[in-house]
């Protein structure tokens, strides 16, 4: 059987918006691992297939070994295809043989199809798009909302219990990276794991009282750290005397000062200095300067409200929902972010000295609390591609030709906010 993941590029892929403009959602993560890796896991995959928005195509499939909308992926054997906002664990709900059927939300998005390979020549295999109409027409269809992430923040908030799951998954638990003297480590060691080339500096606290701690390879823990447990710190990555309260996803490759709780941040992201972030999703190549700081809950203790177009305010139905940052963004000392925050990927963003506007659309270059077009994404691209190469890493021309679609993907949004801006400076249209 070939397991196929699918990212549908429709309208409510918005919901996981900045991180999902560059990726496909699969790729986010939530505790240790990613919803891939946690999809394919509960399938028990060796043969998988995937199928994202186009204008990521040639980026992702640089990724990854795996064939990426490729047709050919959809003939020659049994197929069972499932959406990327399943939950892993709701696939146990599913019967994965018997007759072949597919499965829609009651909008009509699809969550799954189990194709027999038998069943084949009754649909139009073409394209991933044909597929799915003529499964539906041909087909056993039932309406079938599985459980499903519908939001980024459900993932952020979901992620310090998936650490715990996913720490008992992985079974690895003991020391075998090196600890200097003199450090202390509470709570259980079965709740620790220090991987091989781990260096953990004198003076630091690992706390498993209230949760695992895992360590990837050749992290290093910096004096005056404190690690709360549930925590994942990815691959070389180097903690610089953080206070890393419970429930952080963080790395591989990232460096991480100051203050972190229940946040997950993906690689290559520097939060080098002080400042707080919580309850925040930040994306990739991302740097925030110091005393970066967002808020994670509003004075009133109300439900943290987001917009994800500049227009429309969601109620996430939490209290405690921090900044969700894109990547290849970059912010100045000392800036501030509201509480559901929404920070646009490859942005610029300069402090005011107060908090600020909840919805900064991507590519922008934020000045005095206005956004412009700055220099403009040439100059973006530019610092991306410093960036990257500090790290021996290259901008590529898939990730430009991206970067390009998502540039007038975001114009409209963009656009109105400039515009405004304008007006806000006296500069009339």
């Amino acid at each position: 059987m070939r397991r196929v993941l699918f990212d549908p590029d429709i309208p409510s892929r918005r919901k996981f918006y900045p991180l999902a403009l560059s990726r496909p959602v699969w790729e986010l993560r939530c505790g240790i691992t990613s919803l891939r890796e946690k999809l394919i896991k509960q399938t028990g995959a060796t043969d998988v297939a995937y199928f994202v928005p186009q204008h990521m195509a040639a980026a992702y499939k640089a990724r990854t070994e795996y064939r990426v909308n490729d047709a050919s992926a959809l003939q020659g054997d049994d197929l069972f295809l499932v959406n990327a906002r399943v939950k892993a664990h709701a696939l146990d709900q599913v019967d994965r043989k018997g007759q072949s059927r597919c499965a829609v939300t009651s909008d009509g998005e699809p969550m799954y199809l189990w194709l027999r390979q038998q069943d084949a020549a009754a649909v139009n295999t073409s394209s991933i798009e044909s597929l799915f109409e003529t499964a539906r027409k041909k087909l056993p269809t039932a309406q079938q909302d599985l459980l499903a992430w519908k939001y980024t923040w459900d993932i952020v908030l979901a992620s310090p219990h998936e650490i715990i799951d996913d720490f008992k998954a992985l079974g690895r638990s003991g020391i075998e990276g090196a600890v200097e003297q003199p450090n202390a480590i509470r709570g259980s060691a079965k709740d620790v794991y220090i991987a091989r080339g781990v260096k953990i500096h004198p003076m630091v606290v690992i706390d498993a009282e209230n949760g695992p701690v895992y360590l990837d390879e050749d992290v290093q823990v910096h004096p005056f750290t404190r690690i709360e447990g549930p925590c994942f710190v990815g691959k070389k990555s180097w903690l610089l005397g953080p206070k890393c309260r419970e429930g952080n996803s963080i790395g591989p490759n990232c460096r991480v000062g100051g203050e972190v709780e229940e946040s997950i941040i993906h690689a290559f992201s520097n939060k080098y200095h002080d400042g707080f972030l919580g309850h925040a999703y930040v994306g990739e190549w991302v740097n925030l300067g110091a005393l970066t700081t967002n808020s994670d809950l509003k004075n009133d203790y109300g439900n943290v409200e987001i917009s994800l177009d500049g227009k429309s305010k969601i109620d996430t139905g939490s209290v405690k929902v921090g900044a969700l940052i894109g990547d290849h963004t970059k912010t100045s000392i000392g800036t501030l972010f509201n509480s559901g925050a929404y920070v646009g990927a490859m942005s610029l963003i300069m402090a005011t000295g107060s908090p600020l506007q909840k919805y900064i659309p991507e590519f922008s270059w934020l000045l005095d609390g206005v956004v412009t077009k700055g220099f403009g994404r040439g100059k973006l691209y530019e610092t991306a591609t410093t960036a990257m190469s500090r790290r021996k890493m290259q901008f590529s021309d898939a990730e430009r030709t991206m970067w390009d679609a998502i540039f007038e993907m975001t114009a409209p949004q963009r656009d109105e906010a400039i515009k405004r801006g304008r007006r806000q400076m006296g500069m009339g249209k």
